[in-house]
């Protein structure tokens, strides 16, 4: 892979990171502190769901840093080894902690009794479709990536077969 590529994509997982800590450390409790300033009866929801939020965004950089050393792997020409295989079982865990957090939310929001603004429910329905859609979302990032684990099982032990040979 092309150095500048690397380099490329390392600015941009760094970038994300530390996006993701100003949305964790600023933009998550203040948007959960306005929201309950905007509707009080909102307030026993606004701490569970912002440490939902939090923990969703956690495993997205526990996901990036993964990607990182794997990136380091691809630049030293090691990503045909056994120890690529932890970095893509992080990247499998974390995304199916995400899901099964995306999960818990949207089980949360179809059966509890959530006041609306409006008392329409759509904020509720809304913020439940959003749910689903995380949920839908990241099972199929956590399958796909299982099938990319087999594939990279699969170079790995031809590359081994093929060393052997040489």
């Amino acid at each position: 892979m092309h150095r500048l590529l690397i380099t490329a994509l390392r600015a941009g997982i760094a970038a994300a990171v530390l996006l993701g800590l100003f949305g964790q450390i600023v933009v998550i409790p203040t948007t959960a502190s306005d929201e309950v300033d905007r509707f009080p009866p909102y307030e026993p929801f606004a701490v569970p769901y912002a440490t939902v939020a939090i923990l969703g965004v956690a495993c997205v950089q526990v996901v990036l840093c993964a990607v990182w050393m794997l990136l380091d792997m691809v630049e030293r020409d090691a990503v045909f080894s056994r120890r690529a295989f932890r970095w893509v079982d992080t990247v499998i865990g974390a995304t199916v902690v995400a899901t099964l957090l995306a999960f818990g939310v949207a089980v949360h929001l179809a059966v509890a009794e959530i006041p609306s603004p409006d008392d329409d429910g759509m904020q509720v329905l809304g913020a439940l479709g959003a749910a689903v859609a995380c949920v839908g979302v990241g099972a199929a990032f956590a399958m796909l990536v299982v099938v990319m684990r087999g594939l990279l099982g699969k170079a790995t032990a031809l590359r081994s077969e093929l060393a052997e040979v040489v």
